[in-house]
């Protein structure tokens, strides 16, 4: 009861004033979201221009995943020792720029280009995730995280929902304002270039608006951290990486999340491929309304699924994240496993009723996997890392969400190629629901650590 009554007597001015920190650090990072998913809506762009099959794009987006998950190990640490503030703003800039060479420099045309931006990109965006994770421990109490990380979920897939709208309709319209061309219909590197100018209008934003802790915003001991209360939210990188990495429980979430990224990644990045080819879309320069829609709700429910499970591990679980997370992952395992046994019977294809079935698919797929996204991926990192070592906590637990995402698409890449004409998708769903099967035995597992900590007498958080 201590912790309901704790969250309650807020004041009026510190609810305002974090309002204002975690909006423009969730508007942020939903910009970073516009300069990552841009490069799912070029794909069939560079399979027509450049003649890279089903194998080199996956290996394109693979090569960004890793350089990704590395970064987030590096970074984490980094935003444990200098702040996550600094790390956000510099992520920015740098996938600003990369994003701009993107979209205009010549001499990016190769399979060879296109894999050095990817990692650099990769790198550069693996700044943000820890650095926002790293502010919010200092702003959130034990039992509002999974909540608040749930809404932090929603503000970021705007961002997805954001490019999700403006890429097909750049590549299907073009925009014309006041008579000046800002992108012509079916050009593709207008997606690297007006993103790009979002990130630039939210990092000016975020500079101005965003305070690290809630004693810098003249708020001093409104949270009490469980994990270190005493002032200031750096440490050094040693104390970072020696309490983090020998954690008894990071690497059970770790594991799961390999999982989450396993099936979030490939769903989000394959299924523009998966539009032409197994529902017959043109997605280079006339694409379908119902693939626009599709697109939308897509993370639109990711955000709903979000925000349901860490409501559900806040206030019927107090702040334990392990239980839902095991029935989210085991449950969305069913859900893909049906999807398969769907697809075998033909009821997925280029007539109506097919495309509204496949459509139905990928909304119902990214439900279940984004329920665990901000549970396991956010609020675990602050539970474990609190205000001075959630960075690097985020960075260990989210690299691996990357790992997994690679892992995932090398071998989908190459099983598509191979087996696409005779069995359509039908390998893709088999790939992701393995993934759910692990990440529900990963948690299974945590869970059965957790309870012999209790008998031991140990602290155990998320």
């Amino acid at each position: 009861m201590s912790d309901i009554k704790f969250v309650i007597n807020h004041s009026k001015g510190f609810r305002l004033r974090r309002g204002l920190n975690w909006f423009s650090l969730g508007l942020m990072y939903a910009t970073y979201y516009m300069c990552r998913y841009n490069f799912k809506f070029a794909t069939p762009h560079l399979r027509d221009e450049y003649g890279f099959d089903e194998t080199a794009v996956a290996d394109l987006i693979g090569i960004w995943a890793l350089a990704y998950g590395t970064g987030q190990l590096i970074n984490g640490l980094i935003s444990d020792r200098i702040g996550g503030k600094r790390c956000m703003l510099f992520g920015a800039i740098g996938t600003i720029v990369i994003n701009m060479i993107f979209g205009f420099s010549p001499w990016v045309s190769t399979f060879s280009t296109f894999a050095l931006l990817s990692l650099l990109n990769g790198y550069l965006q693996s700044f943000g995730a820890p650095g926002m994770v790293k502010i919010n421990a200092a702003w959130f109490h034990r039992t509002e995280r999974g909540t608040f990380s749930g809404i932090f979920g929603g503000m970021i897939q705007l961002g997805q929902m954001a490019i999700n709208w403006l890429g097909p309709y750049m590549l299907t319209s073009g925009i014309v304002i006041f008579g000046i061309v800002m992108a012509k219909q079916g050009e593709w590197r207008y997606l690297f270039r007006i993103p790009p100018l979002f990130t630039a209008a939210a990092a000016i934003f975020m500079f101005f608006a965003v305070k690290q802790s809630p004693d810098e915003a003249g708020f001093p001991g409104e949270i009490e951290d469980e994990v270190d209360n005493t002032e200031g939210v750096t440490v050094s990188l040693w104390q970072s990486m020696k309490t983090i990495l020998t954690h008894p429980l990071i690497w059970f979430y770790a594991v799961a999340y390999a999982c989450t990224g396993g099936v979030r990644h490939s769903l989000d990045n394959i299924s523009i491929l998966y539009f032409e080819d197994q529902l017959g879309f043109d997605m280079k320069s006339n694409i379908p309304q119902i693939a626009v829609w599709t697109l939308l709700l897509m993370p639109l429910v990711a955000f709903l699924g979000s925000l349901g499970a860490g409501f559900i591990s806040d206030k019927f679980f107090t702040g334990k994240r392990a239980p839902v997370a095991m029935v989210l992952y085991f449950g969305e395992a069913l859900v893909i496993l049906l999807a398969a046994v769907i697809l075998t019977k033909g009821w997925v294809g280029p007539t109506t009723a097919g495309i509204w079935v496949g459509c139905g698919i990928l909304v119902c797929i990214a439900l279940t996997v984004n329920s665990t996204h901000s549970l396991v991926g956010a609020a675990a990192p602050m539970d474990i890392g609190g205000k001075k070592m959630a960075g690097f906590a985020a960075g260990v637990i989210d690299s691996f969400q990357y790992y997994g995402a690679a892992i995932s698409l090398f071998i989908t890449g190459r099983v598509l190629s191979a087996t696409q004409e005779e069995s359509g998708y039908f390998y893709w769903y088999i790939i992701m629901a393995a993934w759910g099967v692990l990440g529900g035995i990963s948690m299974f597992f945590l869970m059965l650590k957790q309870r012999r900590m209790r008998a031991a007498g140990q602290v155990v958080v998320g």
